[in-house]
């Protein structure tokens, strides 16, 4: 069945909302990168923030960054909650793409709580900031949804791995419409667990480069409404294909070969009934890590031979966003369809533990 993501929004070091990140994503700027220091002791580190505030979350169970991305996204596009009017709040289900949740203000708390060596953890603590189903079911109740409400986390293949989720829950039946995406906020459990792989870099991010060395981290938001392709109202774009692999073949490594990632494109490609030569961009996983890159190009080379289409990491603008990666970099492929710039668009995304995901996206 084909499915149409009729609405989306999206927020990252690109800018918030959809016009924002697109003409930085075609100037190749990113207002949001900036140099840190505080959360890696004795190092300072690149981050791409979200520009600006975030809406205030009174209720301590939702009161989280991530959240506020959420509610950022709800706040600006009407098209999520009006699903619920179309559809039903049976028939509107929430899928996204996560690996934070609240971690890094649920460290904060614990930090105080030891130290005070108080019997009971603080005010405006709550468990539901470690559960990583809370953005589901955040989102759910925001607008209204009574449909299933999950989240997809397999690192940083996390939120593209929830839009072959949610497109699952609409061919089965279970759905008409899902709200679906991929959401992570700064965390500092998150940069210091890259610091200590040593995958972090000591400057910018530069995917491809042949000096690169590392990776940036950053946040974000996308969220989309995905309907049955008959039941939209003919705008958005199509999630043609979505390809799945597991090489398992270490638990932080990629496989130097690339074989799962070439699996998870073939596997894309085939689902989307395209062949290569009809693709004319690909947005890389493209971390910048020696590894990553090196074993992605191998891949693409023998997916699409020696004509390769456009290609590009813009984690090079975004940082890696982790969980919501794939659907931050979904949003870009979808935006650059939108506005004309490519018909055909392929976005890769690659996990610890070889869990890939490819999806393509077309006008």
């Amino acid at each position: 069945m084909s499915v149409r993501l009729s609405s989306l929004y999206t927020a990252s070091a690109l800018g918030v909302g959809n016009d924002a990140s697109l003409a930085s994503c075609l100037g190749g700027n990113a207002p949001g990168m900036r140099e840190i220091e505080g959360d890696i002791p004795g190092r300072r580190i690149w981050f791409g923030f979200v520009p600006g505030e975030l809406p205030a979350i009174a209720e301590p169970r939702w009161n989280m960054r991530s959240n506020g991305l959420i509610q950022l996204a709800l706040d600006s596009e009407a098209a999520f909650a009006d699903l619920v009017r179309r559809y039903g709040a049976d028939r509107v289900g929430v899928v996204l793409g996560a690996s934070n949740t609240g971690i890094d203000e649920a460290e904060r708390y614990f930090d105080e709580w030891l130290s005070s060596c108080a019997d009971a953890p603080p005010a405006g603590f709550d468990f539901s900031m470690i559960e990583l189903g809370t953005p589901s079911l955040f989102l759910r109740e925001r607008i209204g949804a009574k449909g299933p409400a999950y989240t997809v986390s397999t690192a940083c293949s996390s939120a593209a791995k929830a839009l072959g989720a949610a497109r699952r829950l609409i061919e089965r039946g279970i759905c008409d419409a899902v709200v679906t995406g991929g959401v992570d906020g700064r965390c500092r459990f998150a940069m210091n667990g890259f610091h200590a792989l040593g995958a972090l870099s000591e400057g910018r991010c530069r995917p491809l480069a042949d000096d690169r060395d590392g990776i940036n981290l950053g946040e974000g938001v996308a969220l989309f409404a995905m309907e049955r392709a008959d039941a939209a109202d003919g705008a958005g774009v199509a999630l043609a294909g979505v390809g799945e692999s597991s090489d398992a073949y270490h638990a932080t490594a990629p496989d130097p070969e690339g074989r799962g990632a070439e699996a998870s494109m073939r596997l894309a490609l085939a689902d989307a009934g395209l062949e290569p030569c009809e693709i004319d961009y690909v947005n890389l996983h493209g971390t910048g890590t020696q590894a990553n890159d090196a074993m992605e190009m191998k891949a693409l080379r023998r997916v699409f031979g020696d004509e390769l289409p456009r290609y590009e990491s813009t984690k090079r603008l975004t940082g890696h966003c982790l969980g919501a990666a794939g659907a931050v970099e979904a949003a870009v492929c979808a935006l650059l369809i939108r506005s004309g710039h490519v018909r055909a668009a392929l976005s890769n995304s690659f996990a610890f533990g070889g869990s890939n995901a490819s999806v393509v996206l077309v006008r």
